[in-house]
C-alpha cells in the first residue's frame, strides 16, 4: 500500500514539474508580449507627440506595470541629468540595472538594448522607420516564441510523467 500511495506521489510531483515547465514558458510569452506593448507604446508618444524622451518615458511608465515602470521612470531621470554619457549608454546602463525579467534570454536581452542605439536619433524620420522595424522585429520573436510554446509545453508535460513512470519503476 505504501508503494502505491508512494508511487502516485511521485507521479504527481514530476508531472506538477512538467507542468510548471509549461506555466513558465507561457510567462516568459507573455512578458515578451508585454514588453513589445510598451515599446509601442514609446513608438506611438513619440509619433504623436514629439515631446523630448525624457517626457515620453514618464508618460509611458504611468501606463505600464512592475518593472517597466521603474525601467521607463529611471530612464527618464538619468537622461535628465544630463550627463554626458550618450543615450544608447544610459539605455543599457538602465537596461541592465532596473529592468529585471526573470529568465531572459540573452539574445532578448540583446534585442531590448537595440532602440537604444536609434531612440536617441534628432531626426524624426529616421527613429520612426527604425522603430517600425524593431517593432516588427520584436513580432517575429513573439512569433518564434509562440511557434515553440505549444511543442515545448507538451514535451514538457510528458516528460514530467515520464520522468515520474521512470522513478516508480527504479523504486519498486
Amino acid at each position: 500500500m505504501q508503494k502505491v500511495i508512494g508511487g502516485i506521489l511521485i507521479l504527481s510531483a514530476t508531472a506538477g514539474a512538467g507542468v510548471v515547465y509549461g506555466n513558465e514558458l507561457k510567462r516568459y510569452l507573455r512578458n515578451m508580449v508585454y514588453l513589445r506593448y510598451v515599446f509601442g507604446l514609446i513608438r506611438g508618444e513619440i509619433e504623436y507627440t514629439c515631446a523630448p524622451l525624457p517626457e515620453i518615458f514618464f508618460g509611458v511608465s504611468a501606463r505600464v506595470k512592475e518593472p517597466y515602470r521603474r525601467w521607463l521612470k529611471k530612464t527618464a531621470e538619468e537622461m535628465e541629468c544630463r550627463d554626458l554619457s550618450g543615450f544608447a549608454r544610459v539605455w543599457n546602463r538602465c537596461t541592465d540595472k532596473y529592468l529585471e525579467i526573470p529568465g531572459l534570454k540573452q539574445e532578448h536581452k540583446i534585442l531590448i538594448k537595440e532602440p537604444g542605439t536609434f531612440l536617441g536619433s534628432f531626426e524624426k524620420d529616421i527613429s520612426d522607420r527604425a522603430m517600425e522595424m524593431y517593432l516588427n522585429k520584436m513580432d517575429l520573436e513573439i512569433e518564434k516564441l509562440r511557434a515553440e510554446l505549444a511543442s515545448k509545453v507538451k514535451v514538457g508535460r510528458c516528460l514530467g510523467v515520464m520522468a515520474g513512470l521512470f522513478f516508480i519503476v527504479l523504486l519498486i
